[in-house]
């Protein structure tokens, strides 16, 4: 599951709905809806976004969130590590040999090393 798909799923279970009665109003299949919730299908397009945050009358900040969730929600990326110091490419292909191995701590403090780094540069 991807971030955005558990965000988008934690959405539509907080307010009672199916699968299929999400995927109607917003004109979705319900497979492709699922695929979307278990990251089974790529980041959803930046419109897709925008209709689901209407949907669900998200304003402000859980917008915002969305749109970040989004675009953090590629299920499988590529790491570009050419003109880096070799130790970036190091770091990249042990995160992506061991990425499975790591438990929510590990995976929690990675992120906020990496969030904390993003907001000081």
């Amino acid at each position: 599951m991807t971030p955005f798909g558990a965000k988008l799923r934690a959405l539509r279970k907080a307010r009672g709905l199916t699968l299929k009665q999400m995927a109607a109003a917003l004109e979705l299949s319900p497979a492709y809806l699922s695929a979307l919730e278990h990251g089974q299908r790529g980041r959803p397009t930046p419109a897709l976004v925008v209709q689901i945050c209407e949907y669900f009358h998200l304003i402000w900040d859980d917008y915002e969130e969305m749109h970040r969730l989004a675009r953090l929600s590629h299920p499988r990326i590529v790491v570009d590590t050419r003109g880096m110091a070799p130790a970036a490419t190091e770091v990249a292909n042990l995160l992506a040999e061991r990425i499975g191995e790591l438990d929510d701590d590990s995976l929690a403090a990675l992120g906020r090393v990496l969030r904390t780094r993003r907001a000081a540069t």
